[in-house]
């Protein structure tokens, strides 16, 4: 059972219909991206998934860009796909794990443990010499089975009471820039929550877009997290989806728990009382 990361080469070793494939791709500036790349080509049996209108709930306007999902529409879903309770599931995209983590983290959520993300995504599997073809597989109710949640999470209230405790480790996986409240196009406000700390997911990921080794970003983390355990760890980012990209790699490195904070930047900035800080 993969739980984490699996290689390209690991996934060709798997029998055919042993594993289902989800196709993660998205671009969060052109929304219809990844149904156009899953066309054009896919790892051969996988299905696609968006992530507004699957592996995200729908929006009020106050609850962020990419409020969770529905937990029984979306166990329907992943049902519908062939994932039963022993099922391996494989989440890949073509960004560095940018959005098969969310998959990842929901199914897990779901309390799914046999999920895993293809290591360096599409771009990994053609190195490798896998093909690609425009064939969408036929779907089949797996019989999904909800299960205890292996993931936590906190709401923007109890985060709220939290802020200012010595012992906060709340970090976000947003680059640099719009951390610090500069360049920023996707909320209507630059900035972060007070007291945050800076860990931009890409960190996780060395030059050719894989995962870095596990010791490696064990020391990189335990150097973020300065003397806070792991698992009590608040993730955010700017609407709850790159924030599962540090999660997972702090599962990758064996430093595995730590809450979401699902709404993130999104939805605490669309709220007016909530404190805002700027600079790096």
């Amino acid at each position: 059972m993969f739980t984490t990361l699996i290689s390209a080469a690991e996934l060709a070793a798997r029998a055919a219909g042993s594993v289902v494939l989800i196709d993660c791709r998205h671009q969060l500036t052109d929304t219809d991206y990844g149904r156009r790349a899953y066309a054009a080509g896919h790892v051969p049996g996988a299905h696609f998934l968006h992530l507004d209108e699957d592996l995200s709930g729908p929006r009020t306007g106050d609850n962020g860009r990419h409020p969770l999902p529905d937990v029984g529409r979306l166990a329907l879903t992943l049902g519908a796909l062939g994932i039963g309770p022993d099922t391996q599931v494989v989440a890949y995209d073509d960004a560095g794990g940018m959005f098969a983590a969310r998959a990842w983290w929901l199914l897990r959520w779901l309390g799914h443990e046999a999920v895993a993300v293809l290591d360096g995504g599409v771009q990994a599997w053609q190195a490798a010499g896998g093909a690609l073809d425009a064939i969408t597989p036929v779907r089949g109710n797996g019989g999904f089975l909800l299960r205890p949640t292996l993931e936590a999470t906190l709401n923007a209230d109890q985060l709220l009471a939290l802020l200012g405790a010595p012992t906060l480790r709340l970090i976000d996986a947003r680059a640099a820039n719009r951390f610090a409240g500069q360049d920023e196009t996707l909320d209507p406000v630059g900035g972060h929550i007070p007291g945050a700390r800076n860990r931009f997911f890409q960190l996780n990921l060395d030059a050719d877009g894989r995962f870095k080794p596990a010791a490696a970003l064990r020391a990189e983390w335990l150097a973020c997290l300065d003397g806070q355990p792991a698992g009590a760890a608040i993730h955010q980012c700017g609407s709850g989806v790159t924030a599962c990209h540090n999660l997972l790699a702090l599962a990758h490195a064996g430093l595995g728990g730590g809450r979401l904070y699902p709404g993130s930047w999104s939805e605490w900035c669309a709220n007016p009382a909530r404190p805002v800080a700027t600079g790096a």
